[in-house]
């Protein structure tokens, strides 16, 4: 199966996929204009986006150039606690579900560990995986034999991957959000190498936990992934995350 490459990176608008309901401490909406669109990557010269399903983990999301709002105090406080909370993140694996701008609905399997290393392996018949090795990030579709790859540095992930996690220093945040159970964060790097705004959904009952994440990429369509069964510090081995070339499969 051959999914189409807008879908697979972006990571789509909270707008209209995640109603937050209950008190608001703040909210600024930002529309965000299109970039230019990047070349395609090669295997061993990484270039700014892959031409595939990708611009969501890529840097071909939509960016903004706000240099955000001003934080009150209590949203301070927030940020502050979301920067633990992957700061505190040693590895987390778990289930995804990835909702496309076409309703296209994927699932599977992803590990992660820091700093930076993370993969993502899509349930048949998809043969995707999408794998970060801690320096690179590649799309890979296994059953086209194909792969872009681009700098990890150069994706919207960076900020969350880092060894030390300090959103109020290293992003704009652009809009937070709390009620009763929920906290929404929209933040963008302050690096301009790292393009796109990233909107994340946290629950806050028994603790704070990462639910969803979402993106536009530069065509303005909207992914939206949801992550669940989540499973913190259980021992992983680096080599799972060793970017190997795919395999050309011959159909006769």
């Amino acid at each position: 199966m051959r999914t189409n490459h807008s879908a697979l990176l972006s990571i789509a608008l909270l707008s209209g996929m995640i109603v937050l309901t209950g008190k608001v401490l703040a909210a600024e909406e930002i529309k965000a204009p299109k970039p230019t669109e990047a070349t395609a990557a090669q295997p061993d010269k990484p270039t700014s986006t892959p031409k595939s399903e990708s611009s969501g983990w890529s840097a071909q999301v939509s960016a903004d150039g706000s240099p955000g709002i001003m934080l009150s105090p209590p949203q301070t406080a927030l940020v502050g606690k979301i920067s633990k909370y992957f700061s505190d993140l040693t590895t987390l694996k778990g289930r995804f579900v990835q909702t496309g701008a076409d309703k296209k609905v994927m699932k599977g399997k992803f590990k992660m560990m820091r700093p930076g290393m993370f993969r993502f392996d899509y349930a048949r018949p998809s043969l995707q995986v999408i794998i970060s090795d801690g320096r690179y990030l590649a799309i890979q579709d296994h059953d086209l034999g194909n792969e872009d790859r681009i700098s990890l540095d150069q994706t919207p992930f960076r900020v969350l991957l880092r060894k030390n996690v300090d959103l109020i220093h290293d992003a704009n945040i652009i809009e937070v959000l709390e009620t009763d159970d929920t906290i929404f964060l929209a933040l963008q790097d302050k690096n301009p190498d790292a393009p796109g705004i990233i909107k994340l959904t946290f629950t806050k009952t028994p603790h704070i936990e990462l639910s969803q994440w979402t993106t536009t990429d530069a065509q303005g369509l909207d992914t939206h992934v949801e992550v669940k069964n989540l499973v913190h510090g259980e021992k992983l081995s680096a080599k799972e995350f060793v970017i190997k070339a795919p395999k050309q499969r011959f159909i006769r």
